[in-house]
């Protein structure tokens, strides 16, 4: 009997859908195993080679799981909220909500093309994809989920003391009984010590803006990567050779007002963290690497001439008594105040 792919896919992939074959199981006895991978940006162009190299990888891994007699959740979904998808509606000139369905579930664009669709593709290359928890993050039903988060962290301060957040309003019960003195806290550098009665004459505007240098999300001044041509702050990793990744448009160095958050506050947990999980070590140092914790010391140099000083942060300041020249990166605000016209 002749092997024919085409017949016999079709036939699996259609009982696989009917009898949600890898569906996991809320309520089994078996040993849960959760397998997660990276959601893919759906663009009109669909799926590339690049998709399926690590896919085909933890399915095996699932499958594997699966034949060893465990519950297995392997959910797939769609990064569809966010700066890709935006771009893709802006380039098309359609709405990112169109643009989105028509490129994962399939179907036709605004300029009569063909879309295969994201779902189809994957379906097709036979993933063990468990659909009936499939995630799309422009879902007000997933990305609700996120806001809760962002608010829990804006209504929280992290207590240097006990290691953990707390709910912001019991800093408040303590600013009102003793003042801030004795709170050991991750916050802005340049809060002001005050006692329970200066705190307690505030305004609720003053108290708010207090609160704001506590607060684990919080709006500040700060230096970003600034890219006017998509019209959105981009990171680090988003920027090749001075322009950005997607799209090639110059980046600039700029303040702007920004939410943040103090997720620096939690790297001595996460470090600790590394040594009760069963990770090879060469994962848990890329994550070490990552949280990028360095104990040094900041020194400062006085510029010759100005009353400018450039602060230096080294892990070995036992040799500073051998530097010879200092560099500074062509967008440092100093360049322009100790550059002269000559230079």
């Amino acid at each position: 009997m002749k092997y024919n792919p085409n017949e016999i896919e079709e036939k699996w992939q259609k009982y696989w859908a009917k009898n949600q074959t890898f569906a996991a199981s809320n309520n089994s006895d078996k040993p849960k195993h959760y397998v997660l991978d990276m959601f893919p940006y759906p663009s009109g162009a669909g799926l590339h080679v690049g998709h399926p190299l690590g896919y085909i990888a933890s399915d095996v891994y699932s499958r594997f799981k699966r034949h060893q007699g465990f519950n297995v959740l392997h959910p797939m979904g769609y990064d569809s909220f966010g700066l890709p998808a935006e771009q893709y509606a802006i380039q098309t000139g359609q709405r990112p909500e169109d643009t989105t369905r028509v490129n994962i579930d399939g179907g036709v664009d605004k300029e009569g093309k063909q879309i295969a669709g994201y779902r189809k593709q994957l379906d097709k290359i036979g993933f063990s994809f468990d659909w009936s928890r499939e995630v799309r993050t422009s879902n007000p039903d997933y990305y609700k989920h996120t806001q809760w988060i962002f608010i829990q962290l804006f209504n929280s301060w992290y207590c240097k003391k006990q290691g953990k957040a707390f709910d912001i309003s019991e800093l408040v019960t303590v600013f009102e009984e003793s003042g801030n003195a004795l709170v050991e806290a991750v916050c802005d550098d340049n809060v002001a010590i005050f006692a329970a009665a200066e705190w307690n004459s505030y305004s609720e505007d003053q108290k708010e803006k207090i609160l704001l240098q506590y607060r684990m999300t919080y709006l500040a001044e700060t230096e970003v990567n600034w890219c006017p041509g998509l019209g959105t702050v981009l990171a680090n990793d988003e920027i090749v050779n001075g322009v950005s990744e997607r799209g090639g448009y110059p980046v600039i160095r700029k303040k702007m007002t920004q939410w943040s958050m103090r997720i620096s506050a939690y790297a001595e947990r996460l470090l600790q963290g590394l040594n009760d999980i069963d990770w090879s070590e060469s994962i848990k140092e890329s994550q070490r690497n990552w949280i990028g914790k360095s104990v040094g010391a900041m020194v400062s140099f006085h510029v010759k001439n100005h009353d400018e000083v450039i602060d230096v942060f080294t892990t070995r300041p036992d040799t500073i008594f051998g530097v010879t020249f200092m560099t500074l990166a062509p967008e440092h605000p100093l360049v322009s105040k100790i550059v002269t016209e000559e230079q």
